[in-house]
């Protein structure tokens, strides 16, 4: 079965980091194909050939497998030579000329999704830079594919029957801490397509509420979203990723443009104005 396209590109990112941080020569990896323990390598960077392109890993065998198996950080020094690892790949990594590896896996909420490694092509210790910056790396896709998951269930949730704006207690309460959550996470994606439907969820979470004649950035907006849902400035701030003084900034202009005095007047207004669920 397929994997995430999407999630792809993070993989792409994370091992052209890698190379660039460590000056290792080849950094390759692959995601978790859904519903079974095999993932296919389909990101390589730095490689000679194309052996390893498209090598279908499964959990238990080889170094990633062993790494995805455990579910945690595996190395060797000598690939073809090592006793650590079973060699169903040998071929593929002897073609490629690779000697030191190391794989780490990505664990999302204690599933491994998939694997990431760097390699040296010859036989020598990897050193604990190396190493560490290969376990970063694949924390870099992990929050990815965290923030991914967390968008989805979102939309989802924004998209099924009966979740639109409604008038009614704990469900509008529901509503606008969604509509919180889509704002807070729309900056952090970096996929122009996943944003834009992200975006469009929040639209659609207040598509019952009257045009607007105010225009607030979008900074005010998430700023805004945030203390509706009952966030103080502090953890507002954590939420976007913002100083809590960019946050009281943020919030000035929002209250200014929309003429109120306080915090609470200016979410009232900016809910009367369609701009907030």
């Amino acid at each position: 079965m397929a994997v995430d396209a999407a999630a792809t590109v993070e993989m792409r990112g994370a091992l052209a980091r890698l190379r660039r941080t460590t000056g290792l020569p080849v950094a390759f990896g692959g995601l978790m194909e859904s519903g079974c323990r095999q993932m296919r390598l389909s990101e390589l960077n730095g490689t000679a050939t194309e052996s390893l392109s498209g090598l279908a890993v499964t959990a238990g065998h080889g170094l990633g497998g062993k790494a995805a198996a455990l579910a945690r950080p595996c190395a060797v020094t000598d690939y073809s030579r090592s006793r650590q690892i079973s060699h169903e790949y040998d071929a593929a990594v002897a073609r490629e000329g690779l000697c030191s590896v190391v794989a780490v896996p990505v664990v999302v909420r204690r599933r491994v999704r998939g694997v990431l490694y760097g390699a040296l092509r010859t036989a020598q210790p990897l050193g604990d830079r190396t190493l560490t910056a290969a376990v970063a790396a694949a924390r870099d896709v992990e929050q990815a594919l965290v923030v991914r998951d967390e968008v989805r269930e979102l939309l989802d949730a924004a998209a099924r029957p009966g979740q639109a704006p409604v008038e009614a207690g704990a469900d509008r309460e529901q509503v606008r801490e969604a509509h919180a959550a889509l704002r807070a996470l729309a900056p952090r994606i970096t996929d122009p397509a996943l944003r834009s439907e992200l975006l469009a969820a929040c639209a659609l979470l207040t598509a019952e509420r009257p045009a607007s004649a105010v225009t607030l950035a979008p900074r005010e907006l998430d700023v805004l979203a945030c203390v509706a849902a009952g966030a103080t400035n502090a953890v507002a701030a954590e939420r976007l990723g913002l100083r809590a003084e960019t946050v009281k900034g943020y919030l000035r202009s929002a209250m200014r443009k929309l003429g109120t005095r306080t915090r609470g007047e200016a979410v009232v207004a900016a809910r009367r104005a369609g701009l907030l669920p």
